[in-house]
């Protein structure tokens, strides 16, 4: 039988390490889609812009492993829980050309990053800081943006296109979330501590709905 945590550090370690272990997992992910990208790349220009874009996700993996390994923990043992929760949504939302490829990584994963920040509320402030820098933008949103908007001044039919394809990508996306809430009861307990009171995760998905439509509104397109 697993002991239950005794002191208030281990009460912080024991609320801030699954969400640890979901946001090394999304970063690991997050490198090999973006050295994946990096590698297809159209212009030598974007294989090196995505090449540092991986980069940024493999040093977040290295200093998320630092700290739970401060909490006690282990990084595989914490980020297993987590891996393939993305499977499905890859599966589901295979990219056609390479601005769907591009507008997946900056909205799709986009709603996932959102989710965890909301989550880095309810620890303590050293795993929230960490957090909160590790899914910080590092200027992968002013790359898409600008990516996209030459595109779209290239092909007038782009936008509507890729407005749709934005719409099914947060659908998809808000299914992912709803599936680690329905999986990680540890994952439930932090957001009821971050957003308490009546029906927290449809104030929670009202959120991620008005942060993908802001996201939207970056590029242009309608939500």
């Amino acid at each position: 039988m697993t002991a239950l945590p005794t002191s208030p550090s281990e009460l912080a370690a024991d609320r801030a390490l699954p969400l640890l272990g979901m946001v090394a997992y999304g970063e690991l992910a997050a490198f090999t889609r973006l050295a994946a990208d990096s590698a297809i790349a159209p212009t030598l220009t974007d294989r090196l812009a995505l090449a540092g874009f991986a980069g940024h996700a493999l040093d977040h993996v290295r200093r998320l492993d630092a700290r739970i390994v401060e909490l006690g923990g282990a990084v595989n043992v914490t980020m297993d829980p987590f891996a393939g929760v993305l499977a499905e949504f890859d599966r589901r939302t295979e990219p056609s050309t390479w601005a769907e490829r591009m507008l997946k990584a900056y909205v799709g994963y986009g709603v996932s990053d959102d989710f965890s920040r909301i989550l880095a509320g309810g620890v303590e402030s050293t795993c929230r800081d960490l957090l909160l820098d590790v899914l910080s933008d590092h200027g992968h949103t002013a790359y898409v943006v600008d990516l996209l908007a030459e595109a779209g001044a290239a092909d007038a039919t782009l936008a509507p296109r890729l407005a749709l394809w934005g719409r099914r990508l947060v659908g998809e996306s808000l299914g992912v979330v709803q599936g680690v809430l329905a999986g990680h009861r540890e994952i439930v307990a932090l957001l009821e501590l971050v957003l308490p009171g009546d029906e927290p995760q449809q104030r929670l998905f009202a959120q991620l709905t008005a942060e993908h439509t802001r996201r939207m509104d970056r590029l242009g397109f309608a939500a």
